[in-house]
């Protein structure tokens, strides 16, 4: 039994297949993408039999899809900032799933040292991680608003937004490797902007919109590396990708900065679920979709040395990124 969403994954195109491994076909106005495969993929156990972890989920779409993952069956865990928001939650999605298979872990991602906190509780607790599903965020704040920083002195939204996904998911790796096959889903934005490698933490002149649009080029950019990097270490069963799951949809953070809405946080769902659990998305990686379709994102994405410089930076900001720090700490 599941709640009525009924994603309709109606084309998923996949524009390039070289990096892949797999060669797709859209099928006109079909409800699914026909692929050949050029080598056996493994299939990810049914969703009764999978753990995921889902950030930013005590809100917004985070929480809707909490909801709809545990109607599913899968074993869901639950990240917040809030304790109080995290336990009405947990028993939101309890109550709606009849399942007892839901927990939640406490952690603020303005702080690198609570990342791996948050990292070191899912290791110790879970025997695996099925899908990881970057999607706490902030927005770009009310008009006007001023710069602020995160606990390790860094540009809030560019700590939250990139630099917590980008540690998280490498320290998680590990428990994903074992999991495999695995996905990782990173929600990003349309909105986006190139990183200003001069002032990354935009202390010369900062804007909340330019903030937040870097920060989801960053996670972008990291989309395509770590694809990359896993298909070269030969963990191509590990895959990664990113997705504006719908325009300015009906959330706190959207009112707060529009003060209108696009669209509704059902639409967001039903863009992000098929990136979690449909079978079609078998095995492909490194690709960014707008909503359910495989799209463009800003050309520096596509840029290697600026990945390349992004990535070295990144390792810089956050430290050490082996599970064996976190488990030390």
């Amino acid at each position: 039994m599941h709640t009525g969403f009924q994603p309709s994954w109606v084309l998923i195109r996949t524009l390039d297949t070289t990096e892949t491994g797999v060669k797709a076909r859209t099928t006109g106005t079909g409800n699914h993408v026909t692929r050949d495969t050029v080598h056996t993929l493994s299939t990810m156990l049914p969703i009764d039999q999978q753990t995921i972890l889902i950030t930013g989920a005590t809100d917004g779409l985070g929480h809707a899809l909490a909801r709809e993952l545990g109607v599913r069956g899968a074993t869901v865990l639950l990240h917040g900032r809030s304790a109080e928001r995290l336990a009405a939650t947990e028993h939101d999605v309890r109550r709606s799933s009849g399942s007892d298979r839901v927990h939640r872990y406490r952690a603020d991602l303005s702080s690198l040292d609570a990342v791996r906190g948050l990292a070191r509780e899912i290791e110790r607790d879970q025997p695996r991680l099925d899908v990881l599903v970057n999607n706490a965020a902030l927005g770009s704040g009310p008009p006007g608003s001023q710069r602020e920083v995160s606990a390790d002195g860094y540009e809030l939204r560019f700590a939250v937004n990139y630099l917590a996904p980008f540690l998280l998911t490498r320290l998680l790796l590990p428990l994903l490797s074992r999991s495999a096959p695995a996905r990782i889903v990173n929600v990003a934005s349309v909105g986006q902007a190139p990183v200003d490698f001069d002032d990354v933490m935009l202390e010369r002149r900062y804007d909340g919109m330019r903030a937040y649009s870097q920060a989801k080029l960053a996670l972008i950019s990291f989309t395509f590396d770590l694809a990359e990097r896993l298909r070269s270490t030969g963990d191509a069963h590990v895959t990664v990708n990113a997705v504006h799951p719908a325009s300015l949809m009906n959330t706190k953070m959207v009112y707060e900065a529009f003060g209108y809405t696009l669209s509704t946080i059902a639409d967001g769902v039903a863009a992000v679920l098929p990136l979690v659990i449909a079978p079609e998305l078998e095995g492909v990686s490194g690709r960014y979709f707008d909503r359910l379709e495989d799209a463009r994102a800003q050309p520096q994405a596509y840029d290697l040395e600026a990945r390349r410089r992004l990535w070295r930076l990144s390792e810089e900001l956050v430290g050490d990124t082996s599970v064996a720090s976190t488990r030390d700490n």
